[in-house]
């Protein structure tokens, strides 16, 4: 287990119901500074509803959490302060260019200078050129790419991204790990949801799974792959397919063919 300095994230024994509905059932995980975590699980399994209550939007049933060192029930403020959150869709304002949604935000969080950082911001996430036209023109990657720039902004040490990539087409989700992985080498801490298995192994220091309320396994990659029995290799018999068979007949009867031709050759010019 890490250090309190190191741990960014820290959850003891979560639980969570609606009605007779129980949704998380004592959660126990921590997140290492300057990491990407991917919690991983199917529809619904608690990963949003853990991410809420990590956000301060949800209030737990029991257990407790820190972010970034403050408690998310006794110092909700200081939490939100520490963190940002990129839900599951695009919150772009499609009327507005890219840069001046940048530029909105920045002039929210009365920061100086909000035109430098709009400008950073679509520096770092390769939308320069895009920057001047309207967010309702971007593909869904750029949309996506221009949210997370958006939550950026305050330089929040801790990001959570729940579901990023849901909706968007395979290269647009590369574009968003690439976003993502940018993010962890700029020191920002990532709490990743996802239900797509390439995803968190694509992205992931750490992987827990989110399974029925419960992490039922928690580890590196390496160490989740030690779990099954290691791989054996086993001969298994190829039929070969009807392409082979064509290719190999049509290239036996031009042998065939060729060395039928040579021979008559030959023939010929011994009588001769």
């Amino acid at each position: 287990m890490t250090t309190l300095e190191e741990t960014a994230i820290r959850v003891t024994g979560i639980e969570k119901s609606f009605t007779d509905l129980h949704v998380l059932r004592g959660v126990d995980l921590d997140v290492q500074r300057g990491s990407i975590f991917a919690l991983l699980g199917s529809n619904g399994a608690g990963k949003t509803t853990l991410v809420r209550i990590l956000s301060t939007l949800l209030r737990a049933d029991g257990g407790g959490a820190t972010v970034n060192g403050f408690d998310v029930s006794t110092a909700a403020a200081d939490v939100r302060q520490s963190i940002s959150l990129t839900g599951q869709f695009a919150a772009v304002d499609e009327v507005l260019t890219g840069r001046e949604n940048l530029v909105l935000v920045a002039r929210l969080r009365h920061l100086r200078n909000p035109g430098a950082i709009a400008d950073d911001l679509l520096r770092r996430f390769s939308l320069t050129d895009a920057g001047g036209r309207k967010s309702a023109e971007y593909s869904g990657g750029m949309r996506r790419r221009l949210d997370i720039a958006m939550s950026l902004i305050g330089d929040p040490p801790v990001v959570f991204l729940d579901e990023p990539t849901t909706g968007l087409d395979p290269e647009a989700r590369i574009e968003v790990w690439g976003a993502v992985k940018q993010l962890a080498a700029s020191g920002t801490t990532v709490l990743l949801t996802t239900q797509y298995l390439d995803e968190a192994e694509q992205l992931a220091d750490r992987i827990a799974i989110l399974h029925e309320g419960t992490i039922i396994a928690n580890g590196t990659l390496a160490e989740l792959k030690a779990l099954l029995p290691p791989a054996k290799v086993e001969y298994v018999e190829k039929q070969p397919t009807l392409e082979e068979i064509f290719l190999s007949l049509v290239g036996r009867r031009a042998d065939r063919a060729a060395t039928s031709g040579i021979d008559r050759a030959s023939g010929a010019q011994e009588e001769s």
